[in-house]
């Protein structure tokens, strides 16, 4: 996704119904939290990426490339700003 894209969900809030979440990736380690309060995080983050692109994250994913904390949940957002990947590592 062009740089300019993502950014321009650095600011606003998608407009997303819950059918717009796409199912969590799978992952081959224990979630930190029960599933349904990861699925309810990963939620958050699908829906308010303009208030997580305001949170620093501290996990040393900025190594990876991470800019803030809604990087550490969506990979990837559609034109619309719906998630198209998921960053597997904020279940753990």
């Amino acid at each position: 996704m062009p740089a300019a894209a993502a950014n321009q969900w650095e600011t606003r809030a998608p407009q997303l119904g819950d059918a717009d979440i796409p199912p969590l990736p799978t992952v081959p380690f224990a979630a930190a939290r029960p599933m349904e309060v990861v699925r309810a995080v990963y939620v958050f983050a699908a829906k308010h990426p303009e208030v997580l692109s305001h949170v620093p994250c501290f996990c040393g994913c900025e190594n990876r490339g991470h800019k803030h904390n809604d990087d550490c949940f969506v990979t990837e957002r559609d034109a619309k700003g719906r998630p198209t990947k998921w960053e597997p590592h904020g279940i753990g």
